[in-house]
């Protein structure tokens, strides 16, 4: 049955939400979670841009669309928080990273942060990650059936905590801090959102302890001696007027840079290997101008400024992550009475922005549901008809501080894929996705790998 959110003050000439809250609690969970497209066009049809339901325990307000998009990511009357937001969500388990934090401490924290994300920064982490993007992609074993995101998973694992960490681990102990992180990540999406021990929520817990104890056990040895890793480059960063991190500011952001890091390039490296799988003709296109710098540098190595040129790589990562938004909601908690597009908005609501399938509404996006790179090439710049259309990295002052090595990351791992290997699926294969937690291909997405014989 329909109902609105809240009535509106009198006399603003604001409407009520309107929505179908579903049972209380549950609501519209179960069919979010596991049929996010189709439900989404359904509420869209029924409501318009702005509707209300429960939502994993929260009256929520869900909104559609670039123009509803954009009220809340730019957040001009700061109404909208981000911090008890998330909290609800991944608090327990990512206490106190900078998405969690808002307004003046958040640009705080963001200015200093941003100094471990310089060009000379990136230029760094690019060249201490090649070595090992290298020797993880040449030790793929080709075959029927190999699993591209479970072995995306592990490289992207084992990159940050090379990369990121810039410590030296056994295998046990890379293992241990592996499972902590996905542990950390699944528990966000507890149904149960308490501590039964065997839980997903009672496991994050103690994932968190895991970490912190492990980074501050590394912490004083990366403040005394440096390096060219994010862990250093966290420890070091100062601003102009002399800002700095403290021990607890670090080992919170390296925990939640972490995370944000390897289970989000893994999603975007598999929709692009599970696309390229099925158009052919754009994995040999890509191949082609990955193999342009190796040609001309004599070797399969990749540099900082040959970046700009992987054109075709750009499109079909940004149409990629038009399919699949690697973080399919952006949730805000509203701290004060506001509108969105008309709409009385009442202090205390959970708003959500659902990039996931606001990148699917075929009123921005023609034929939404087609694989199209060229959206994004030269003249058609689609995801130009608003500044919100397309927004894998949100907007606003939280927008991802870490895209550009995002995208770096990418682009590097794609680029000795490409080089080594082709893989394939059957005609009629569609990935089966789950969109219960942060999106990923249930059986793993099994592809055909050959290796590729070397040029030259």
């Amino acid at each position: 049955m329909t109902s609105v959110l809240a009535p509106p003050p009198e006399g603003s000439g604001l409407k009520p939400v309107p929505g179908v809250p579903g049972i209380p609690y549950i609501g519209n969970t179960l069919a979010v979670m596991r049929h996010p497209f189709d439900y989404a066009r359904k509420r869209y049809e029924e409501f318009g841009p702005v509707a209300w339901g429960w939502l994993l325990g929260q009256r929520t307000v869900t909104v559609q669309g670039p123009e509803a998009a954009e009220v809340v990511l730019v957040n001009r009357d700061k109404a909208f928080a981000n911090g008890p937001a998330w909290s609800y969500f991944i608090g327990p388990f990512f206490y106190r990273g900078i998405m969690l934090l808002d307004f003046e401490e958040h640009l705080h924290h963001r200015r200093i942060m941003q100094q471990a994300f310089t060009r000379p920064r990136l230029r760094s982490y690019m060249d201490a990650m090649a070595p090992g993007i290298v020797t993880g992609v040449d030790a793929w074993e080709p075959g029927y059936g190999f699993k591209v995101y479970d072995h995306l998973k592990q490289l992207t694992l084992d990159l940050a905590t090379d990369v990121f960490m810039g410590v030296e681990l056994d295998q046990a102990e890379r293992d241990r801090v592996n499972g902590a992180f996905i542990d950390a990540v699944r528990a966000g999406t507890a149904y149960v959102r308490f501590p039964v021990p065997g839980l997903r929520w009672h496991r994050g817990l103690q994932a968190r302890k895991v970490l912190e104890e492990f980074f501050h056990r590394h912490l004083p040895a990366k403040r005394r001696d440096g390096g060219d890793d994010l862990f250093a480059a966290l420890c070091e960063a100062e601003t102009d007027d002399g800002h700095r991190f403290t021990d607890e500011d670090v080992v919170n952001h390296m925990i939640f840079a972490l995370m944000a890091a390897h289970d989000t390039t893994t999603i975007t490296l598999t929709t692009m290997a599970y696309y390229l799988a099925k158009y052919p003709e754009w994995q040999e296109r890509l191949r082609e101008e990955s193999l342009a710098p190796a040609a001309r540098r004599g070797g399969p190595g990749l540099d900082y400024a040959d970046l700009d040129a992987l054109t075709g790589i750009d499109m079909v990562m940004k149409e990629s992550l038009r399919m699949v938004a690697p973080v399919p909601a952006l949730p805000r908690k509203v701290v004060k009475d506001t509108s969105i597009l008309g709409f009385h908005i009442p202090e205390g609501t959970t708003v959500v922005v659902p990039t996931l399938t606001n990148h699917h509404m075929a009123e921005w996006w023609p034929d939404p549901e087609r694989f199209d790179p060229e959206r994004f090439g030269g003249e058609r710049r689609e995801d130009k008809i608003h500044k919100y259309a397309w927004s894998p990295f949100g907007g606003g002052a939280h927008k991802c501080i870490g895209l550009y090595f995002a995208g770096m990351q990418v682009k590097t791992i794609l680029h000795q894929m490409l080089q080594r290997y082709r893989w394939s699926v059957p005609a009629r294969y569609e990935w089966p996705l789950d969109t219960t937690s942060l999106p990923s291909p249930k059986d793993g997405l099994p592809v055909r790998l050959d290796r590729l014989e070397q040029r030259g």
